[in-house]
């Protein structure tokens, strides 16, 4: 009986102890709230916004957690990614990157594209080199060169650069819930922490919603 007792008082504890470090999480210092709220794609649900480059290895390593925990979410979350463009030189991985959104094979491609990159090593400096990348999905190359120097992808570009800077986005990856809140690694210690504070913010905005 009291072996029984003492295993109920650590489950107790243990929860208390996932309270209390939920609580923890203040504005200020392990999230940023945004002066300006940006407007989300669906105001019925929870939009947790993803910025992210795959030139950044922080970012190679965080999209298997983010796919994993986005998996785990009910229906009223979802997950939006952009790409962010701090230099000229990124603009055909931003590209490349909304080329495959066009072509609605992102979903497919996305982790084989970082893989690519950061285990494989290769160059998609071209719209050639997409193409000859998204072959391999079934994509027509000229369909997919077209598609690459189109003025939809180039428009999918410019607002993504308009998000980063409504943002303040200051670095890859940082996550937004909802348009108001800003979520960084840096302030929050980890990758996993990141994604901790994100459940408890979504928390926040179902109980506001309500």
């Amino acid at each position: 009986m009291r072996i029984l007792v003492a295993l109920l008082g650590l489950v107790f504890s243990l929860s208390a102890c996932a309270q209390d470090k939920s609580s923890e999480y203040l504005e200020g210092q392990h999230y940023v709230v945004l002066e300006q709220p940006v407007r989300t794609a669906d105001p019925s649900k929870i939009e947790v916004a993803e910025v992210f480059a795959y030139s950044c290895p922080h970012c190679f390593h965080f999209e298997p957690l983010l796919q994993a925990w986005e998996k785990k979410q009910a229906s009223d979350v979802y997950v939006v990614q952009t790409h962010a463009m701090w230099n000229p030189s990124m603009e055909p991985l931003i590209r490349g990157f909304y080329t495959a959104v066009t072509l609605k094979i992102k979903d497919k491609a996305h982790m084989a594209i970082f893989n690519a990159l950061h285990l494989e090593h290769k160059s998609f400096n071209s719209a050639e080199q997409w193409a000859d990348f998204f072959a391999t999905y079934g994509v027509d190359k000229a369909t997919a060169i077209s598609t690459y120097n189109s003025f939809g992808v180039t428009s999918q570009i410019k607002q993504a650069e308009a998000r980063t800077r409504s943002y303040k986005i200051t670095g890859t990856p940082e996550l937004v819930v909802n348009g108001k809140y800003r979520i960084s690694s840096r302030a929050t210690g980890g990758h996993e922490e990141m994604l901790k504070v994100v459940d408890f913010l979504i928390a926040k905005e179902r109980a506001a919603k309500k």
